[in-house]
């Protein structure tokens, strides 16, 4: 009793269990996992992640994705394509050009347009990267010992149906990389033994039941990056054996009930890259022992709730980059056995915790997005643990990140402040050009109060983001502070473009007098602001074509592209980032261009042109710094963009740095650029500085005079007062009465 009662306080409060052998492993919380068998939880993000955090080692052990038969196939067959030799030549006969150990023979690039003669008894034939455009009637009849056949590098385009007659030790068959567009049924009808049939990067259109005639003991069928549109009705009825396929990279567009009916043994089984939009509920009912199951990068929109409700046995399933709409709450119910499951690129908007509860072995699972990995606690290795921005405790993940927000935050409102203060007292001798600025500094003021709204909501989640992060990033705080932020950027990009538009116009046409006044510059300034205005808003007026466009990220900035997400907002941002903005950029790098070299190409003739463009000029280098600053903080925002674009993937870490550095430094720069620097305001400060300074020396003279007043008057009386009117601070301004 006194055992049993110890045994129970030990379970209860402690935490940790007894099991066979007296080992003691925990029993963690929720999102805890143990350091093998020591008696210590550490949370999912302490595990596989590069630090030693248990001590032993425990927590960076088995973080590689090994299930499924992908890689222990290899172990148990072997790899099919190496050559091994044996050291002596044992064929009596063969070309000069090859290379003979045993009875194994290899004439790779040996320049052949045609299959050698040789010995009877060679075993393996490796006839790689030649110039082979055809294999007619019984090429290989002499050959019935052959095993192994490599003809990849080719471009064979005709095959005869006879062409492999009487090879019926023949265990495997590459015919990769060639030029077949057709395969005739019955083409490997001797090929009984075979084993291994890999047919990848073929144009091969078609295939039918036939073809498969006579290869009884087909174990691996590759048919990969080939243009099959279709399967056949029954893909496994001539090849009951076949226990691996991998069909990536065709054109199929479509699966039915009756497509693998026959494919008893089949185990792996890969369809990822082609075309199919539609899976019917019994397609995989017949696969009682398929351990892998890979459907990505198809156009799958919708899965029946219990398709994959018979693979008992499945250990992988990949159904990352589908167009998913919508996943059943009970999906994945019988997927008991199931340790990886990848999910990238699919948006889940129904999402709960039962979804994955009867998945108890799962060990890794793979999602679009982090916040999600909320939602499997029990799975020790999920990824993305973050975004680049945001983990699953914090909205901003990186302690630097937080620092940055802050500090440039402050730089920025502070800097533009300041210059709309100073450009305000100072009297400008153009008034259009300096409300042109203060303007310009509002823009850039808005990025400032919008990194502030980050680091307030920052403070807000700290540790506990991962409960609030879907209802921040859909709420109406978020989406005003993304079109904020929008609203700054396009604006200052905007403003800086007519202001580089404008200083073309005086200097490469210095005598037009084509200026704008006050009323025109108030009109386009006004009308910047509504475009700006216009582009942070539109995503707002039709939800269902842009989707949450400012609700991408904990910092509400859609800067990022997914090639999963909603085409408007795709397309959207695409035209912003590399259409406005990248136009704007190069309309300001073409402008100074022609002006600098207007500049060397006009004779001046009069001093009264030459003062004035000197000042044009002026003012123009100093707005060529603030275009070459805003191409530094811009050119990584069009390369990411770019990138995106042609599906590179971009670490997160770049565009997290881009996001809350590159763009907002720009807003802190210019106000220094542009007013700072110019010799307006240093002549005003100095000028500042000197009546401060001659102020300060007239009052230092002043106190120094009242206390140097020396009375002449030999009477020690009179010293005496005004000795005592001195010691007590009294102010002597004049002769007193006595």
């Amino acid at each position: 009793m006194f055992l049993l009662l110890h045994f129970v306080v030990l379970l209860d409060v402690k935490g940790f269990a007894l099991t066979e052998g007296s080992t003691i492993t925990p029993v963690c919380p929720e999102g805890y996992f143990p350091c093998g068998n020591l008696t210590k939880c550490l949370p999912r993000s302490f595990h596989c992640d590069g630090v030693n955090d248990c001590g032993d080692g425990a927590d960076e052990d088995n973080c590689g994705d090994t299930s499924g038969w992908a890689t222990i196939f290899g172990t148990i067959h072997g790899n099919a394509d190496e050559v091994t030799f044996a050291p002596e030549c044992f064929l009596t006969q063969h070309p000069r050009r090859c290379d003979c150990r045993g009875t194994e023979l290899e004439c790779v690039n040996a320049g052949l347009r045609s299959v050698p003669p040789t010995s009877g008894n060679v075993t393996l034939l490796s006839l790689k990267k030649n110039k082979i455009r055809s294999l007619p009637d019984k090429v290989f009849i002499k050959y019935t010992a052959l095993r192994k056949i490599f003809l990849q590098h080719n471009c064979i385009r005709h095959i005869s149906r006879k062409a492999f007659v009487g090879l019926h030790n023949l265990q495997i068959l590459y015919l990769s990389h060639n030029c077949i567009t057709a395969l005739r049924p019955g083409l490997f009808k001797d090929l009984h033994q075979l084993a291994w049939l890999i047919l990848d990067d073929n144009p091969i259109t078609s295939i039918s039941q036939q073809l498969f005639t006579g290869l009884n003991s087909l174990f691996f069928l590759s048919m990969v990056n080939n243009c099959l549109e279709a399967l056949p009705k029954q893909m496994c009825v001539q090849v009951p054996q076949l226990n691996w396929m991998d069909l990536e990279g065709n054109r199929i567009k479509y699966l039915t009930n009756s497509t693998f009916l026959s494919c008893d043994a089949l185990t792996v089984l890969f369809l990822p890259r082609n075309q199919i939009d539609f899976v019917p509920e019994k397609t995989f009912s017949s696969l009682k022992n398929l351990g892998e199951l890979d459907l990505s990068g198809n156009m799958i929109t919708e899965l029946p709730a219990h398709i994959f409700k018979d693979l008992k046995l499945l250990q992988k399933l990949n159904l990352s980059s589908n167009p998913l709409l919508h996943l059943h709450k009970n999906q994945f119910e019988g997927l008991q056995q199931l340790q990886s499951l990848d999910l990238e690129r699919i948006e889940i908007p129904n999402i709960n915790t039962r979804m994955f509860q009867p998945m108890r072995n799962l060990s890794h699972i793979y999602f679009k997005n982090f916040r999600y990995c909320s939602y499997a606690p029990h799975v020790r290795i999920c990824v993305p643990l973050t975004d680049g921005i945001s983990s699953l405790e914090d909205l901003l993940a990186n302690n630097i990140l937080r620092i940055f927000v802050w500090v440039i935050a402050f730089i920025t409102c502070s800097g533009n402040l300041f210059v709309i203060g100073m450009r305000s007292f100072i009297k400008a001798e153009n008034t259009t050009h300096a409300m042109s600025i203060k303007i310009l500094c509002c823009a850039d003021c808005l990025m400032g109060v919008y990194l502030f709204l980050v680091g307030f909501s920052d403070l807000k989640y700290r540790g506990q983001y991962q409960k609030y992060a879907l209802v921040w990033t859909g709420s109406v705080q978020c989406r005003l502070m993304g079109a904020l932020a929008m609203l700054s950027t396009e604006a200052s990009v905007l403003l800086l473009t007519y202001l580089t538009l404008e200083k073309f116009l005086v200097i490469v046409f210095p005598f037009s007098n084509i200026r704008p006044g006050k009323r025109q510059t108030s009109a386009i300034l006004l009308g910047i602001w509504i475009v700006g205005f216009l582009i942070a808003v539109i995503p707002f007026w039709n939800e269902d074509y842009f989707g949450n466009f400012y609700g991408k990220n904990g910092v509400c900035f859609p800067l990022y592209y997914d090639q999963a997400e909603d085409t408007g907002s795709k397309g959207y941002s695409l035209g912003i980032f590399l259409g406005v903005n990248l136009l704007a950029f190069l309309i300001m790098v073409f402008s100074y261009g022609v002006m600098f070299c207007s500049i060397q190409r006009t004779a001046l003739h009069t001093s009264e042109v030459r003062s004035r463009l000197r000042r044009e000029v002026a003012v123009a280098n100093r707005f060529l710094i603030i275009v070459c600053s805003d191409a530094i903080c811009w050119i990584p925002v069009f390369v990411i963009k770019i990138l995106s674009l042609l599906r590179v993937e971009v670490p997160d870490t770049v565009t997290s740095w881009v996001v809350v550095f590159f763009l907002p430094v720009n807003s802190a720069l210019n106000p220094v650029l542009y007013t700072l620097t110019t010799s307006s305001f240093k002549d005003k400060l100095q000028q500042l500085l000197h009546r401060h300074r001659r102020k300060s020396v007239s009052q230092t003279q002043k106190t120094s005079l009242s206390a140097s007043i020396v009375w002449t008057d030999d009477s020690s009386s009179l010293k005496l007062g005004v000795l005592n009117k001195v010691t007590f601070g009294d102010s002597i301004t004049k002769p007193m009465s006595w």
